[in-house]
C-alpha cells in the first residue's frame, strides 16, 4: 500500500519505520531533516511538503503534537489537503481535541476524503516494537479497510465509534494514566518517608490490587532516577488541557484531573517539561523534601 506519513517525532518515527519494515511503500515528511534521513535510510521515500506526500499516497497518516499542528499539516499552503483526491483517506494518529477531529473530518469530506482519528497509547517503547494501543473513530467501513495497516503499528486496534470517539477515548486514557502516576508517586512518597526501600515496596504490591501497567512501567524509572521521556510532561499537559476543554463543553466535572494538571504545571515550571511524565513524582519529592530511590 502507498502510505504517506507526516510527523516523525518520538512516536511517529518508529511507527513509520514499522510500516517500511512491513513492506509498504512509505513517503514521509517532517521539518526535522535528521528524522527524514533516518527514515530514508530505512527504506522510505522523502517528500518536500505535505502536499507531495498526499500526491504519492493512497492514505496519509499524521502524527503531530496537537490540534493546531494537525490543522496546519492538513490545510496550510502546500499542506496535505492540496494533494488529496477523491477516495483517499487521512488517518490522524495525533492526540488532539475530539471536536477538532470532527471539524477536520467535515472539511475533508468536502473533497470526498475519508478521515479516521486514531490516537495511540503506550509510549516510545511500544511504538518501537509495534505494540501500541490504537483507538479509532470514524466510519466503520473505513476502519475495516485500514485495520490491517494499523495492526502493523499496534498490538491492540479498537474501533470505538464515529469521528472524535478515538480522541475522546484517548483523553479518558490520559486522565487515568496521569491520576495513576500521581497515586503511585503519593504512595511511594509515603513509603520513602517511612524509611522503606521503594524497590521492596514495589515487589510487595505490584502484583496485588494496586498493581497496574503504569506502576510496572513508571516505578522502576522513578527509583532508578531515569526520567528519559517516553511521554513528555509537556505533552501530558496538552492532553489534560484537551480533556478539561472537552469536559467543560460537555458539562462534565473532572476535579482530580484539574488537580493533577496543576501538579504537572509545577513540574514544568521547575524545568522538567521535557522529562517523562513519571516526573510527577518530583512534585511529591519537592513538597515532602525527599527522594524516591533505591536504598
Amino acid at each position: 500500500m502507498k502510505v504517506g506519513f507526516v510527523g516523525l517525532g518520538i512516536m511517529g518515527k518508529p511507527m513509520a519505520k514499522n510500516l517500511v519494515k512491513a513492506g509498504h511503500d512509505v513517503t514521509v515528511f517532517d521539518f526535522n531533516k535528521d528524522s527524514m534521513k533516518e527514515l530514508t535510510d530505512a527504506g522510505a521515500k522523502s517528500a518536500e511538503t505535505g502536499k507531495a506526500v498526499a500526491e504519492a499516497s493512497d492514505v496519509v497518516i499524521t502524527m503531530v503534537p496537537n490540534s493546531p499542528n494537525v490543522e496546519a499539516a492538513l490545510f496550510n499552503e502546500n499542506g496535505i489537503a492540496e494533494g488529496l483526491t477523491a477516495g483517499k483517506t487521512v488517518i490522524d494518529m495525533s492526540s488532539i481535541n475530539p471536536l477538532e477531529s470532527q471539524k477536520f473530518a467535515k472539511r475533508l469530506a468536502e473533497q470526498d476524503v475519508d478521515f479516521l482519528d486514531a490516537p495511540v497509547s503506550g509510549g516510545e517503547p511500544k511504538a518501537i516494537d509495534g505494540s501500541i494501543a490504537i483507538m479509532v473513530g470514524g466510519k466503520k467501513e473505513t476502519f475495516d479497510k485500514f485495520s490491517d495497516l494499523l495492526g502493523v503499528m499496534g498490538g491492540s486496534i479498537t474501533y470505538v465509534g464515529a469521528v472524535g470517539a478515538g480522541n475522546t477515548t484517548k483523553l479518558a486514557n490520559q486522565v487515568i494514566v496521569a491520576l495513576n502516576i500521581a497515586a503511585v508517586s503519593e504512595g511511594f512518597a509515603l513509603a520513602e518517608k517511612a524509611g522503606l526501600d521503594p524497590k521492596m515496596v514495589f515487589d510487595a504490591i505490584h502484583t496485588g490490587l494496586a498493581g497496574s501497567t503504569v506502576m510496572d512501567a513508571k516505578v522502576p524509572m522513578i527509583i532508578d532516577r531515569n526520567f528519559k521521556p517516553g511521554f513528555r510532561v509537556d505533552l501530558h499537559i496538552k492532553d489534560l488541557q484537551n480533556a478539561l476543554d472537552t469536559s467543560h463543553s460537555l458539562n462534565v466535572s473532572l476535579p482530580l484531573t484539574a488537580e493533577v494538571m496543576e501538579i504537572l504545571q509545577v513540574v514544568k515550571n521547575d524545568g522538567n517539561g521535557s522529562d517523562d511524565h513519571s516526573a510527577i513524582a518530583k512534585y511529591y519529592e519537592k513538597i515532602n523534601n525527599l527522594k524516591i530511590e533505591k536504598k
